[in-house]
Parts: structure tokens; sequence; C-alpha cells
């Protein structure tokens, strides 16, 4: 598990913490069974508070990706398909918003953003 933390970026430390640990999840790149580093070993590498990464395993636990057991530390849980299909879904969203302010921006027509879309989506 890699996590890095930017003093520069507009989230806390702990949603920074939180979306790449989820990332990492939904990517495969932690996998189910995986048992994540204690809250107090995670904030000593990051050189964060044990409150902050206490605050993003409590999260991650809150949206379905971890649980935490005293003792036994945070477990990563299966996911869901349709959870996981929610949280894709919501990540295309995003870009997709993204990608339609950017063509505002410069007047690109609806239809020369579905044509780049589709283009895309044949080449891809």
């Amino acid at each position: 598990m890699k996590i890095i933390i930017s003093n520069q970026s507009e989230l806390p430390i702990y949603a920074q913490i939180k979306e790449q640990i989820k990332d990492q999840i939904l990517n495969g790149q932690i996998s189910e069974g995986t048992v994540l580093p204690s809250i107090r070993k995670l904030a000593r590498e990051l050189g964060c508070s044990v409150i902050t990464t206490s605050r993003a395993y409590s999260d991650l636990e809150a949206e379905g990706f971890i649980a935490s057991a005293q003792g036994r530390g945070s477990v990563v849980l299966s996911q869901n398909n349709s959870l996981l299909r929610e949280q894709y879904l919501k990540r295309i969203e995003e870009d997709l918003s993204g990608a339609i302010r950017t063509a505002r921006l410069i007047d690109l027509s609806e239809e020369e953003l579905l044509a780049m879309a589709k283009t895309l989506w044949e080449t891809q």
C-alpha cells in the first residue's frame, strides 16, 4: 500500500489517506482480506497524527470498504458488485463533468464532444 500526502492538496490529510486507500481497493491493488497497517503504524509511516489515520479508517469502514476489530486490525472487505459499480459511476460522472466544463470553455459543441467521446470509446 502506497500513500502520498500532499500539504498543497485541497483535501485534508485524512481524506487524502481515505481516497488513496479506496482507489487502491477499487483498482485491485489492495485485495479482499488484506490486513491494513495498524492506525498507529500508518500514522508513524506517514508522519501524521493517529487521530488523522483513525478518521480515514473510520470513514472507510462507514463506506463499507474495511472492517475493523479491536486488537485484530482493519481488513479489506469483499466489494459488493453494486457498491463497486456505484463508486465507478461516481468517478465517471466526475470525469465527464470536468470534460464538459473544459469543452464549454473553448465553445466545443455537444456534437463535437460526443463525437470525440465516441472515437475514444472505439479506440480504447
